[in-house]
């Protein structure tokens, strides 16, 4: 009986001790609690441009419509179709025979009436000595002196058609008023035209500088004034990147000129002209751009990933790691939101670490394990915000 009662005493004491020492692992792991894992950014002040993407439209600073001032059957073409031409450059040659038969008459007209003239002019001279010595009546001599005063008139008739005889025969050549490029031929040699064709026989566009131009919403003008004035330095105007319809910036750089003074009631838009250099002709008249204009600058902006916001009851919110490694919700006040970063109005401060990857797994004084967030900021030189 003491041999049976001393083994189960045993018994029980080992059956107590092996629960305890199963139940001392679950309570020290409920005891440690781990640090939070985030990834964070600290906070930096880096220069910021936002620029809108508008879309627009290249516009020629010139165009010049070839049209005949003559009529005449065109003999030949002058220039290479897509060239450059210069002011002055003959273009088209009209047959010019006509015209030179034209102002060989005139020519001859002229001579006539000149003839005439002198022979008037020596008449009225005599007569005028035969009055003075009583040997003519004085209605003779001023018949005479009116036919020479008619004679003159004639002359000087004579001279103006002869004028413009030879302005026929000039235009017979057909030439550039304005300087730049040249399009297709729109007649051929053999063609008739007439000075009142309303076709044009060829086009000139002026090139080496171009419009762009922008249509924006009447509203939109309050954002670029201030945009204007912000630049009031510049003594050419606000800059104007030109993109292409891939994106790529062209070598070129413009200027706004104006703003339309009227809103179509249409669409309640008006018109921006950016005026650009374009020496490389790389702008021609028709293409469809992207003018890049500034709209604001700051220097020493903060700005966080879009992802690290967190919103309650529609206000925005951010959790940062203090000094301490634990994290706390601070609320802020948000700006432009550019390429998946906001600019912070308010709220952070330069140089706290706010947790952009690892919120679910935040509570409110937790403590946390931060490491450095590797996304990628578009802040280095500029912003680009399109609409």
């Amino acid at each position: 009986m003491m041999i049976g009662h001393i083994f189960r005493n045993g018994a029980l004491t080992v059956l107590l001790l092996g629960v305890l020492t199963a139940c001392e692992p679950v309570e020290q792991e409920a005891a440690i609690v781990p640090a939070a894992r985030v990834s964070v950014v600290t906070l930096e002040p880096k220069s910021m441009a936002l620029t809108d993407d508008w879309s627009a439209r290249v516009v020629p600073v010139q165009v010049a419509e070839i049209r005949p001032q003559v009529s005449g059957v065109v003999q030949r073409r002058l220039f290479e179709q897509g060239s450059d031409v210069s002011v002055g450059q003959p273009l088209f040659e009209i047959n010019p025979a006509p015209f030179r038969a034209e102002v060989d008459t005139a020519e001859a007209a002229l001579q006539k009436a000149e003839s005439e003239l002198a022979n008037a002019r020596a008449q009225s001279a005599r007569l005028e000595s035969l009055l003075r010595g009583n040997s003519v009546s004085r209605q003779s001599y001023d018949d005479a002196v009116s036919k020479s005063q008619q004679a003159a008139a004639e002359v000087a008739q004579a001279r103006a058609t002869l004028s413009r005889r030879r302005l026929d025969l000039d235009f017979s050549t057909v030439v550039s008023p304005i300087a730049g490029r040249i399009d297709q031929a729109m007649v051929t040699e053999g063609a008739l035209v007439n000075g009142s064709d309303s076709s044009p026989m060829a086009r000139v566009q002026r090139i080496d500088q171009v419009y762009v131009d922008v249509r924006r919403p009447s509203s939109s003008l309050e954002t670029l004034q201030e945009a204007v004035s912000a630049h009031a330095s510049l003594e050419s105007g606000l800059p104007v990147t030109i993109l292409g319809s891939n994106g790529t910036p062209y070598d070129v750089i413009g200027h706004i000129l104006f703003s339309g003074i009227d809103v179509e009631a249409s669409t309640g838009d008006v018109l921006l002209r950016v005026l650009v250099d374009n020496p490389n002709r790389h702008l021609l008249p028709g293409m469809f751009v992207r003018a890049r204009v500034p709209y604001a600058r700051y220097e020493n902006a903060l700005t966080v990933p879009q992802q690290s916001i967190v919103r309650i009851g529609g206000k925005p919110y951010v959790w940062v790691v203090g000094a301490s490694k634990q994290a706390a919700m601070v609320a802020v006040e948000l700006g432009e939101l550019v390429d998946g970063y906001y600019r912070v109005k308010g709220g952070l401060t330069e140089g706290q670490q706010v947790v952009v990857e690892g919120i679910e797994r935040l509570t409110e004084g937790a403590d946390v394990s931060a490491v450095a967030w590797h996304g990628s900021s578009p802040f280095e030189a500029s912003v680009v915000s399109t609409y």
